[in-house]
């Protein structure tokens, strides 16, 4: 009995303190999903959706290791966040001219498929 509550006690501190690999874990699922978005779709915005999951993981690692690195001693605090605040600003931009870019190739063209979309050829 004493075993099961020692077993629940670290299954709990552990859900409220979380270590480095549970954060890789779920950034490696974020990156693979946006990775398989952006090759298997053919959807515009589905692409740029995927972009901004393959983005996200980005910065979930900058987040888990600058909290890492501050855990053990070796690291600033605020080094993660200043990783994350170019790439938030990069993923504004890309959001707005991306939506540009569907509504403009949508009043043109009537579509926003891949592979309907053949402005460049000749």
């Amino acid at each position: 009995m004493l075993q099961e509550a020692s077993r629940a006690s670290t299954a709990l501190e552990s859900i409220k303190h979380p270590d480095l690999s549970k954060f890789l874990v779920i950034a490696a699922i974020l990156f693979i999903i946006g990775v398989a978005g952006v090759l298997t779709r053919r959807n515009l915005l589905v692409i740029f959706m995927s972009i901004e999951l393959i983005l996200n993981a980005a910065n979930l690692n900058f987040i888990a290791f600058s909290r890492y690195l501050q855990d053990t001693g070796h690291g600033d605090p605020m080094s993660g966040l200043n990783f994350i605040n170019p790439d938030r600003f990069v993923a504004a931009a890309e959001a707005a001219i991306g939506l540009g870019i569907v509504i403009a190739l949508y009043r043109n063209r009537e579509t926003i498929w891949i592979d309907e979309i053949d402005l460049m050829k000749w």
